[in-house]
């Protein structure tokens, strides 16, 4: 593993000055995250790219896997280094939900011209998912730059893993610029991927809430060998500054872009490990096609104040739940079909009280627990839509055995306690933070 530490003193263009400039302007006031304000503000490695005079990178020809939350303080950092004097940018490479950001999930991203850079933007997201040597040919170096939401099933890591593949096979080094995970580096949660469900929706043998950032991520991914072919990978990581594991998204003073179409903001991120899986089966609308994706779940046979009132009674942490009435509505290239589309569904809604406090799978896994009771109750058998993929999603057949035998929330918690704490053990050497 090799931590990059661009030195202080180094060539400068007149855009790299600029940047600078706004990075240190950026640092000195308060800034606001989801409406928490803040006395200080994480700055990301990308921004310590820009501010190091792209060190890391100059004279050299640039391949960047990143997608539209590849900012730094506002600006693309595709704009920066395509206007940066000492840097050529070669190829733009696009994840899942594509360059930009527009892309429902799952479906497919085209390749393209980027227009305000004319770079060609390159997908990872259709034929193939993995750089092919003819698109790596002309580059030197590839970065990876996209925020992640700390979640295994989230769909960038395995691209990143992906690509620190076709770099190790092309001989360039592979350069991630770190970002905060906005789950914080502490909560760590849920059954490490058993090998036999390894797909894209999760490709290491890690929890369903990793705790990790995508820099301490490829270093594991390499120093552990989860993937073939990266023993001789120049792998290099930019390291955020002012970040701590305690630091959940509103302690890093930055705005929340939105990650995907149904994140678009801080509280789905946090609340859609354990919400997400409600999806990924036949009984619920887990709020897509609302303005509040994951952040409340319904069904239109169920009786919700039952339900609040059960979630209510575990007395979780950090949040409760009051019983509502919705329509989930068509939502082009958001949400086109969400379950129970245009029909009105009894929910409940996650309130979440203490940001800190917030377990977001043990919320999900309780939930789930309660809807298939209440789905048996009437008369409801068929639970899931495709279990192999909900196998995949989960990481284990476990989960669904477990729900399927109607054991509690807290036996199917207390059941990945040993997994996750192997698992803690073994990221320790890879911590950066």
């Amino acid at each position: 593993m090799i931590i990059a530490r661009a030195p202080d003193r180094s060539p400068r263009c007149f855009v790299t000055l600029l940047f600078s400039i706004i990075l240190g302007f950026a640092m000195t006031g308060s800034s606001f995250a989801d409406g928490h304000a803040t006395s200080s503000r994480v700055v990301t490695g990308g921004e310590v790219l820009v501010e190091n005079g792209f060190a890391a990178i100059a004279g050299k020809p640039v391949g960047l896997v990143t997608n539209h939350t590849g900012l730094v303080n506002g600006v693309h950092l595709a704009d920066v280094l395509h206007e940066a004097s000492i840097v050529e940018l070669k190829a733009i490479f696009a994840p899942e939900h594509g360059f930009r950001g527009a892309v429902e999930a799952g479906a497919k991203v085209r390749d393209g011209i980027d227009p305000k850079t004319g770079v060609p933007v390159l997908s990872l997201y259709g034929a193939l998912k993995k750089p092919s040597q003819r698109m790596l040919s002309n580059i030197d170096v590839m970065i990876f730059d996209i925020q992640d939401i700390g979640t295994r099933y989230y769909t960038y890591i395995s691209t990143m893993g992906l690509a620190m593949q076709a770099a190790a096979k092309a001989g360039i080094p592979f350069l991630v610029l770190d970002r905060p995970n906005p789950l914080g580096g502490d909560y760590v949660s849920g059954f490490v991927l058993e090998p036999k469900y390894r797909s894209f929706v999760g490709k290491y043998p890690i929890p369903i809430v990793h705790g990790l950032t995508v820099g301490e991520l490829a270093s594991m991914i390499k120093g552990e060998k989860w993937l073939a072919g990266l023993e001789n990978l120049d792998l290099r990581v930019i390291k955020v500054k002012g970040w701590k594991r305690s630091m959940r998204w509103p302690d890093c003073g930055r705005k929340w872009v939105s990650t995907s179409p149904n994140i678009p903001t801080f509280m789905s991120a946090l609340i859609y490990p354990g919400i997400g899986l409600i999806g990924e089966t036949q009984l619920a609308n887990e709020g897509t096609g609302t303005r509040t994706p994951f952040m409340l779940f319904g069904a239109t046979w169920l009786d919700a104040r039952r339900m609040a009132l059960r979630m209510n009674a575990l007395g979780l942490p950090g949040v409760r739940f009051e019983a509502i009435r919705y329509t989930p509505r068509s939502i082009p290239k958001v949400a086109p079909k969400p379950r129970y589309k245009g029909r009105r569904v009894n929910g409940v809604r996650v309130i979440v009280t203490n940001v800190d406090r917030v377990k977001p799978l043990e919320i999900g896994i309780h939930a789930l627990c309660l809807l298939i009771k209440e789905a048996r109750a009437h008369h409801i058998t068929r639970l899931f839509a495709d279990k192999p993929f909900f196998h995949k999603i989960a990481g284990t057949k476990r989960l669904y055995t477990m729900l399927v035998r109607a054991a509690p929330g807290s036996s199917i918690i207390g059941s990945w306690h040993a997994e996750v704490a192997a698992f803690k053990q073994k990221r320790a050497a890879y911590l950066l933070y």
